[in-house]
């Protein structure tokens, strides 16, 4: 395992991030991902907060729009995820901080697109959220919480915290 860390760290792309003086490299790359997070995680609390009788009460239907921009903030952050991981996958690919951060992802997206069938079983919408919708928004942000927790956490060295 070790060994393909090393050799993803090792890339040229890889070298280019770290090494490259250019705000088009690893600045570029961060700054992206940040606002990846932003449109994933906001329109996420945006409708966990709804869901959660913050903000009117409002038809439903008007949330589904904000599960596309959900995907969309998804993609950019995986695919700059990808990008920052192989800058340092040797650090990243063994720290558990960052395990736990990817696996509290995971859920939390499992948990958004468990939100979204609640919400539109078969296609149709509820015209009430049902409590299992809210059990599912207070899942999503405190999932969500966790994940940005365990990101900031990496950035200031794994080894601190349980690699």
């Amino acid at each position: 395992m070790l060994n393909f860390l090393t050799s993803l760290e090792n890339s040229g792309i890889s070298t280019y991030l770290r090494e490259s003086g250019s705000i088009w490299a690893y600045p570029l790359v961060l700054t992206l991902h940040t606002a990846g997070l932003a449109v994933l995680v906001g329109t996420n609390w945006a409708v966990d907060l709804r869901l959660l009788g913050v903000g009117g009460s409002g038809p439903l239907g008007r949330l589904d729009g904000l599960f596309k921009m959900m995907w969309v903030g998804f993609w950019i952050n995986f695919v700059t995820g990808l990008l920052l991981f192989m800058a340092d996958a040797t650090t990243k690919g063994t720290a558990t901080v960052f395990m736990v951060k990817l696996a509290l992802v995971v859920v939390a997206v499992i948990v958004a697109r468990q939100t979204r069938a609640v919400l539109f079983p078969g296609g149709r919408q509820v015209t009430v959220a049902p409590a299992s919708a809210r059990a599912l928004a207070v899942a999503s942000f405190l999932l969500w919480a966790a994940a940005i927790t365990a990101g900031r956490f990496m950035a200031y060295g794994s080894s601190a915290y349980g690699n």
